[in-house]
């Protein structure tokens, strides 16, 4: 299994300062220590005229021109991008939405090893996928356009895949999500992501409760979920983001550590293959939300406890 972060330091709406590249850079670098590390980044794509208010305050502007980090920092020391394009229009615009893919691979094919089409299109929260107009027919139309135009340009190595949210039983169920996908060609799968925050909202979740949690998650996505759409078990599972804030009364370290045992104890059995933390640094550590603390560092890059817990897991994996 591989592991990786989400290098950056925005969560939704919430980022309290400027990333700082050179703290990036170094710390990126103690958790990958040279071998293969996965490191997530997100563009956006928010129709044809997007409303700049909304645009400042994503802080998407100039995403096409380039990512956070320069293009070849993510092409070496050991380091595999994991590129999310984002479905977040105010109107459905699948013409739009695939000339804008199109432009994503132009731009970043050769630095990606991974591109994610659509994040978390099965539930409908605001500023996910899931809330905006024509999301399944931009996840359906959008990946075999997205590996179609890979291939043209000689970027076949690039897996493509897509994200869910862990199981929506608290939103009265995904199933029609997923009945919807099985009448589509997904063919062009080569992956699907997990986002798994069990104990991240709401109060603290006791150890053998977030066990049973971070499992039922697991088993609920390949079990019910992709059988529902008729994706293979040889399909890998991504843990793409995954994370527990720290918050008073909560204790960050147990909590990563659970979960992160019980992919390890699944994954050769729900062929779980890759996974990353949401996210390297907080979005915003004095606010007290959980958006704002999911950092294995703070705001201003102090390192957390989690820090050194994750790296001597990649270390010892």
């Amino acid at each position: 299994m591989k592991y990786g972060v989400y290098a950056g330091g925005r969560a939704g709406l919430v980022c309290s300062r400027e990333l700082d590249p050179r703290q990036v850079g170094k710390l990126v670098d103690e958790l990958g220590a040279g071998r293969p590390f996965v490191v997530r980044e997100y563009v956006h794509f928010l129709g044809a005229d997007p409303d700049p208010a909304v645009v400042m305050s994503l802080g998407v502007a100039g995403e096409l021109q380039r990512l956070p980090m320069p293009d070849d920092w993510y092409v070496s020391g050991g380091r595999e991008l994991d590129l999310v394009v984002s479905y977040l229009p105010a109107e459905a615009d699948l013409a739009g939405w695939l000339a804008f893919l199109d432009r994503v691979v132009e731009r970043y094919a050769g630095i990606t090893r991974y591109l994610q089409v659509t994040l978390e299109g099965n539930v409908p929260i605001p500023y996910l996928d899931g809330s905006s107009p024509g999301v399944v027919e931009a996840l359906t139309e959008g990946i075999p356009h997205a590996r179609r135009a890979l291939d043209a340009a000689g970027h076949a190595p690039v897996r493509v895949g897509f994200s869910v949210a862990e199981p929506a039983e608290w939103l009265g169920g995904d199933d029609a999500f997923w009945e919807r996908l099985a009448e589509a060609d997904l063919s062009a799968v080569d992956y699907v992501g997990l986002g798994l925050y069990p104990d991240a909202f709401g109060t603290p979740v006791p150890v053998e409760m977030l066990r049973a949690m971070t499992e039922h998650a697991l088993r609920h996505l390949r079990e019910h979920s992709l059988a529902t759409a008729g994706i293979p078990a040889g399909v890998p599972i991504h843990v793409c983001e995954t994370g527990s804030p720290s918050l008073p009364g909560r204790d960050q370290v147990a909590s990563l550590a659970t979960m992160l045992s019980v992919v390890r104890e699944q994954a050769a059995a729900l062929n779980v293959t890759v996974y990353e933390l949401f996210g390297l640094r907080d979005a915003d550590t004095a606010s007290g939300e959980a958006l704002g603390a999911f950092g294995l560092v703070t705001d201003e890059y102090a390192r957390k406890p989690s820090f050194e817990f994750y790296r001597r897991a990649v270390r010892d994996a």
